[in-house]
């Protein structure tokens, strides 16, 4: 990726956008927490100096070129500045969703073990866990030395100080470590280096692709969250490409984010899934009636959410990318989703379990046995696979788990698909959740098409008795015919448990953590997987 035929580099991304002159300006739906005295708009300078300065801050601290710099703090954009400082200063950042529970926290810090921990004053030093960091930055007014921690640094105490000469590390060498989401335990942390962040993931979405790169004249919204790794490729990417605007929204709570889209009306939409089932009442908002282009990673998203926000946009052909990959990998392959493809036909289901092809030229995939990892025919469901240049180096303290998941150039996904004929790939569950017969994920496509009135529907794997779903139904009703109806020709369920949305324990990109789940109705740990594969 280049500005002016230079590299980019993350320490110094805004102030190689700013250098290029570019009117794009970025609006938040509520000021940066560590700047909230410069409003919700902001222009590449303004950025860029903010870098500089949480750069001064961190070298006030005493960080050196290598250290590890661990970075919890409630979600906003401003993680991916303060990570931007720090490769900077030729550290290494790392951002730690402020969502992980503290005795996950607690494992992921000692993994880390940082020479700055950067926390701000919601969770002061991460609500004390069993680490304790070489030093501790605590953001927000009179948060130093704090809750009992006297060698707690303020930003009073480093505010000043002028950050040295950027630094470029070698493209192969660690340049960032993020964390997967954590649905089936502790998150593990995921080393990237320039190269793979940026020269491989980065660079491939900066291109002006037809359909897919953002315009001069767009409007790029996000709504995730910044602790994870898409923050960083998403800000690369998006500020390389020079759009007029870039809308950051930091929570899915529609009281936040309806002001800044009404206002600002995107023409690209970029969401977690567990957002947009979120804002499907929402849909028809004129938010979204400008929007060419939505994009969903991260998770599974279901047709009805698909097909709601397709018909919401005024735009004649809307466009909605689907993406797969993983943190390790970046984006294994992609497919676009039309306002025809969502449509029923001949009693036909749409699905969104077909996920296209791998990215040409950048990824291949194979299916293996989950129990000898040969090779299977094609329409065989088996393990996926995968090769990418964009691979993570590996895990942090987690060498043995990362060389396992290598053969060769393949590494094991611990997700169950089937390529079909054509090597389109049919996306099935996680390894660790499947179902023996079925899938659990097209279960709950079918489900939530046939029952409107439920918002998510969560299928559990139980081994020896019918799967148990799970549905989010606001209003505490469901009229059992209408289930019965629903489910008649689909593989054995258990009666439904009825739930609301903010009762289903998730990670920080909305994913529904299943373990906690199953402890919560009283289900046996136990799944048709092995688990060995996440």
């Amino acid at each position: 990726m280049t500005l002016f035929g230079k590299r980019v580099e993350l320490g110094t991304l805004f102030e190689d956008v700013a250098a290029r002159g570019h009117p794009t300006t970025v609006h938040l739906s509520r000021p940066l927490d560590i700047a909230p005295d410069q409003g919700t708009v902001l222009d590449p300078p303004a950025l860029a100096g903010l870098v500089r300065d949480a750069a001064g801050w961190f070298a006030a601290a005493g960080v050196r070129p290598g250290d590890r710099v661990a970075i919890c703090k409630r979600d906003h954009w401003d993680l991916v500045l303060l990570c931007c400082a720090a490769a900077r200063l030729g550290a290494v950042p790392a951002p730690l969703s402020a969502h992980l529970e503290t005795d996950v926290l607690d494992v992921l810090l000692k993994r880390l073990d940082p020479a700055l921990l950067v926390v701000d004053s919601a969770r002061p030093a991460c609500d004390r866990a069993g680490f304790a960091a070489a030093r501790t930055l605590v953001l927000g007014p009179d948060a130093g030395g704090e809750a009992g921690d006297p060698s707690a640094l303020s930003l009073d105490d480093v505010r000043g100080h002028t950050a040295p000469a950027p630094r470029r590390p070698p493209a192969d060498d660690p340049l960032a470590i993020v964390h997967t989401s954590g649905t089936t335990g502790v998150p593990k942390l995921v080393v990237h280096s320039t190269r793979t962040l940026l020269r491989r993931l980065a660079d491939f979405e900066a291109h002006r692709w037809p359909v897919l790169a953002s315009r001069p004249d767009d409007v790029v919204a996000a709504a995730f969250s910044f602790a994870h790794g898409r923050a960083l490729a998403w800000t690369a990417a998006v500020a390389a490409l020079g759009p007029a605007k870039m809308l950051v929204i930091t929570s899915a709570n529609w009281a936040e984010a309806r002001p800044l889209l009404e206002e600002h009306r995107p023409t690209i939409m970029e969401a977690q899934p567990s957002t947009f089932a979120r804002w499907r009442p929402r849909a028809r908002s004129r938010a979204f009636d400008r929007v060419r282009l939505y994009i969903s990673t991260f998770d599974a998203v279901h047709p009805p959410t698909v097909r709601t926000f397709l018909d919401a946009t005024r735009h004649p052909r809307p466009i909605w990318l689907q993406g797969w990959g993983q943190s390790e990998t970046g984006p294994l392959t992609f497919r676009f989703l039309t306002r025809r493809a969502m449509r029923p036909e001949h009693g036909r289901h749409p699905t969104t379990r077909d996920l296209g092809h791998p990215v040409p030229g950048r990824t291949r995939l194979r299916v293996v046995d989950r129990e000898t990892l040969r090779p299977v025919p094609r329409g065989t469901a088996g393990l996926l696979v995968c090769s990418t240049k964009a691979l993570c180096l590996g895990y942090v303290a987690e060498r043995e788990r990362y060389l396992r998941k290598r053969a060769g150039q393949w590494f094991i996904t611990g997700d169950i698909g089937v390529l079909t004929r054509t090597g389109r790939l049919l996306l099935l569950d996680r390894e660790a959740d499947a179902l023996p017969e079925a899938s659990c994920v097209e279960v709950e496509d079918v489900i939530e098409d046939r029952l409107p009135g439920v918002g998510e529907c969560v299928v559990l794997s139980v081994p020896g008795r019918p799967a148990q779903p799970v549905l989010v139904v606001e209003d505490g009703r469901l009229d059992p015919d209408q289930w019965r109806n629903a489910v008649a020709d689909l593989p054995d369920l258990a009666e439904p448990v009825l739930t609301t949305w903010e009762r289903i324990p998730r990670t920080a990109t909305g994913k529904v953590r299943r373990a906690p789940l199953r402890e919560h109705l009283g289900l046996t740990p136990e799944t048709h997987g092995t688990g060995k594969w996440t």
